[in-house]
């Protein structure tokens, strides 16, 4: 069935709703314990990316272990809580994982005008191809919000042409639909979300700016109110796109996934306040062999803390359960 309507996730109740269920995790929750090991490798168009690597605590196992791939949300890193809490449940059972962060996003700002954005796939791909060197033959590939639309856009590039090594691929609180998901961001009721994007990614034009006064222009910065904003003057122009519109049709991952080929799983709670109504594609999955989409109730965004919380996350039991399933 590629649409699962059951779900066992129940969160607490004190967490009443989406709001509340996607900012407790995210200002509250602390993951302790994850030590990362980080590689920097330089990118064909010299810039470089930072990858985080830490292996499972197993330390009886011989051989490599599988890998997961884990790619982080809008602004988040290979620290956020989401990204450390998947890391350490699954090293204590037996994978391997590489948290990357995309351009901008380790600590230290790229070297390039550009930086990163939903569908800049290539610098995926370029991880996936670095880890494969390392000699893994069984890897999985796993997104959160942005990093979710990322993953999906990669498989549906790919298509047939999958990696063997490739086996599965599970995303969380995806925008599918970049553009409804954009606007939805800007109702009042999402400012708070919103606002703190903005301000972090601002920063980030006016670092350029500063390292780049040749190459970055950043008279436009008062004037972005809304993500859009942002995306219409700095995204969609720093890497090729005539303007927000143009980018969001062109990066949308719903776009992608009925090219898919490998077993894929989307997982957005019915309650995410980041998500628009088009992030539910039901009719589209309907049809499709490799992707299956599940959207539980309640969750907020990559929030799914749980009632009886004993230090993992719902999303990480489903991941861990995802994994060990016959393909």
């Amino acid at each position: 069935m590629p649409l699962l309507e059951q779900s066992d996730y129940r969160p607490p109740f004190w967490l009443p709703d989406g709001h509340a269920q996607s900012i407790f995790p995210a200002l509250f929750r602390k993951v302790t314990g994850v030590v990362y090991e980080r590689e920097r490798i330089s990118t064909p168009d010299d810039d470089f990316l930072d990858l985080d690597w830490r292996m499972n605590t197993d330390l009886s196992k011989s051989g490599l272990r599988p890998l997961v791939i884990l790619s982080h949300g809008l602004e988040g890193n290979s620290s956020s809580q989401y990204i450390l809490g998947m890391v350490k449940h699954l090293n204590a059972h037996g994978y391997d994982t590489l948290a990357w962060n995309f351009r901008s996003c380790s600590g230290e700002m790229n070297r390039l005008p550009r930086f990163y954005h939903s569908g800049a796939t290539d610098d995926l791909d370029f991880v996936v191809k670095h880890a494969l060197t390392k000699g893994y033959k069984e890897v999985y590939l796993m997104g959160f919000s942005l990093g979710g639309n990322l993953t999906l856009k990669y498989l549906g590039e790919l298509a047939e042409n999958a990696y063997p090594e490739l086996r599965k691929a599970l995303v969380f609180s995806v925008p599918l639909h970049l553009s409804s998901g954009s606007t939805h961001l800007e109702r009042w009721q999402a400012w708070v979300y919103s606002d703190r994007f903005n301000r972090s990614l601002k920063n980030k034009i006016r670092q350029k700016a500063a390292l780049l006064p040749d190459l970055i222009d950043a008279s436009h910065i008062d004037q972005v109110r809304t993500i859009r904003d942002f995306d219409n003057y700095y995204t969609s122009q720093l890497h090729g796109y005539p303007d927000a519109e143009t980018y969001y049709e062109a990066n949308s991952s719903l776009y992608f996934i009925d090219k898919i080929r490998l077993p894929t799983r989307i997982v957005n709670a019915q309650n995410d306040p980041f998500l628009s109504s088009d992030c539910y594609p039901y009719d589209r999955c309907k049809p499709l062999k490799y992707v299956w989409l599940q959207t539980p109730p309640q969750g907020g965004h990559c929030g799914f803390y749980q009632a009886g919380y004993k230090g993992v996350l719902w999303s990480e039991e489903l991941a861990l359960r995802y994994l060990l399933e016959p393909s």
